[in-house]
């Protein structure tokens, strides 16, 4: 089961037209909501391959070509390419300062300037690289596209096998505080029979995976590819888990009910009202969602509009400055993260400094952006699931959809929870709650019926 072109049409990303349908239910429900208000050496044997910069852009990563093999990676940024990074920090040309008092206008100026300040002066990637290359890194070719993955395998012999998958503008960043406690529960306060054994790639576009070069890395592309990826690494029987363009993935890998997959955890399913409305009306639960979709629609959403029509443009921009890439992430932890006004309530500067760093030595401004390009309106929709589904929904995230709207899409929803804090990058806001929830929630699949 590990070639791609006999076992899987991969190639073909034509749906069905009932899931095109639903898409352009969910387009016209948003305008709705809005108008309402509501180093790199290959050889032979398994030598890491490593990052390095090219000489001619130091502050980007050439990576090299990945094969079929699954070959050890290291992570290595020049010490050319920090220099460059400090030299282009220290000449950023500022806007002028916004005419309002709160965040309405995007990242105010003190804090866009506090920011780059810290990354240009304390800020150390060196850390984060050690933390990267403490940890299994591999790469591997799939569907001719080379893909990084960090995989630990549990020490316990019945952990259960399980793949998650970040979203935008995340990164396998967000994780690194959860794998321990997942491959080894004993020593943080779990039992043997709570062990996993984690498999956390980057999409296509994203960090140490390849950048697409043609059209079609779509969602169902992605899902069946983490199949393939799952069978070569020998597990047979295993879940997946993911949140933002992760929950994307992993609906559409159970949606095609690929082979070996068990179940599925969600922290942002991807759920709206089903039509009709129903006769008495929405509930004030589901109109508080409605609302939450409209606000979104209205206020929140010209990030996607922008990286889903535009961006190569986008691109151009923030590829030549790192003070463009920051901010441009920056707000967005603000803006998702359960804060109470700073993004740094949430998330220390130095975390999301490693996950803006990522995007900026790796130059995926616009390669992670395509994929909204390519999926946004087309296949990041509700979507209704016949294998078991799991859903944690951690308050301050963006959008809180109510279980009614979960049970009427998931035939098999066998977990629902509320977790009261922590916000849309859950894992990387409150691991300890994070991994909680996948501890319960998977506690019934770890033997088959």
């Amino acid at each position: 089961m590990d070639n791609l072109q006999s076992d899987i049409p991969v190639h073909d990303t034509r749906e069905k037209t009932e899931v095109s349908a639903q898409l352009r239910s969910r387009r016209e429900f948003l305008h709705a909501a809005a108008a309402t208000g509501g180093a790199a050496i290959l050889s032979a044997e398994l030598v890491p391959e490593t990052a390095r910069a090219s000489t001619d852009q130091v502050a980007q990563l050439v990576l090299s070509p990945a094969t079929t093999a699954v070959t050890p990676f290291e992570v290595r940024v020049p010490e050319a390419a920090l220099e460059d990074l400090k030299r282009r920090l220290a000449n950023t040309r500022w806007p002028n300062k916004e005419p309002v008092a709160d965040w309405s206008q995007g990242v105010p100026l003190a804090k866009a300037r506090a920011l780059i300040e810290y990354w240009r002066t304390r800020y150390d990637w060196r850390r984060v690289e050690r933390s990267l290359n403490a940890l299994p890194q591999f790469r591997t070719q799939l569907d001719g596209l080379g893909v990084h993955f960090i995989h630990v395998r549990s020490k316990h012999p019945n952990a259960l096998p399980i793949i998650v998958t970040h979203g935008w503008p995340g990164s396998i960043i967000e994780f690194l505080q959860v794998i321990s406690p997942l491959v080894d529960p004993t020593a943080h306060g779990g039992q043997p029979d709570q062990a996993f054994h984690v498999v956390i790639p980057s999409l296509p576009g994203f960090g140490f995976s390849d950048k697409p070069r043609e059209p079609g890395w779509r969602l169902p592309r992605i899902a069946k590819v983490w199949g393939i990826l799952m069978q070569r690494l020998g597990y047979t029987r295993y879940v997946a888990q993911g949140g933002d363009w992760g929950a994307g993935v992993t609906s559409w890998m159970a949606k095609q009910q690929l082979q070996g997959l068990a179940a599925i955890h969600l922290n942002l399913p991807i759920l709206f009202p089903p039509p009709p409305a129903p006769p008495g009306g929405y509930t004030a639960t589901e109109q508080a969602a409605l609302a939450q979709l409209g606000k979104y629609a209205s206020d929140g959403s010209a990030y996607a509009a922008i990286q889903g029509t535009r961006p190569q443009t986008l691109g151009y921009g923030l590829t030549d400055s790192p003070s463009g890439q920051a901010v441009w992430i920056y707000e967005k932890f603000k803006e998702w993260t359960d804060n109470r006004g700073n993004p740094e309530d949430a998330l220390t500067l130095d975390a999301m400094l490693d996950d803006i760093s990522l995007y900026w030595f790796t130059g995926t401004a616009a390669s992670s952006a395509r994929l909204y390009f390519e999926s946004f309106q087309k296949d990041f929709g509700r979507m209704p699931l016949d294998i078991p589904v799991a859903v944690s929904i951690f308050k301050g995230d963006m959008f809180g959809p109510p279980k009614v709207w979960g049970e009427r899409t998931y035939s098999k929803l066998f977990y629902w929870n509320e977790v009261p804090k922590g916000g849309h990058f859950a894992a990387f806001e409150q691991p300890e709650l994070f991994v909680a929830e996948l501890r319960k929630c998977f506690a019934q699949q770890r033997w088959p019926d």
